[in-house]
């Protein structure tokens, strides 16, 4: 009988909360603005974490963020692993996960195909 959840995606599902509030709370960069983690990616051995962010902010400058992010990464992984009860703290790579945006703009290319197709009949 499988495991319904594994290893790593327990971990993975951990460090997206622990990292949603260090964010949030702990991070004093003005670069990183309003980022909300999407996804956690963590690799088989735990040392290494893909996290996948959406920047929700006005001006939406995506570069400044994860390089704000990725600049406070160190930071990041130290508190981590103090939250953590691992062996290994993963090493924190972060990317822009752009499957929102992309959604959003299938979502309007497809009410416009609609409107466009009640307009002929």
């Amino acid at each position: 009988m499988p495991k319904e959840f594994s290893r790593t995606q327990r971990v993975a599902a951990q460090v997206q909360r622990e990292l949603a509030q260090l964010i949030q709370f702990e991070v004093k960069d003005p670069r990183v603005g309003m980022v909300t983690i999407s996804a956690v990616d963590v690799s088989r051995d735990l040392s290494y974490a893909k996290i996948y962010v959406t920047v929700l902010s006005v001006d939406n400058d995506v570069e400044k963020a994860l390089e704000g992010l990725n600049k406070a990464a160190g930071f990041l992984r130290r508190e981590l692993g103090k939250r953590l009860s691992i062996r290994v703290t993963p090493q924190l790579t972060f990317l822009y996960d752009a499957s929102i945006e992309n959604g959003a703009n299938l979502s309007a290319l497809i009410d416009k195909a609609i409107a466009t197709a009640g307009n002929k009949e």
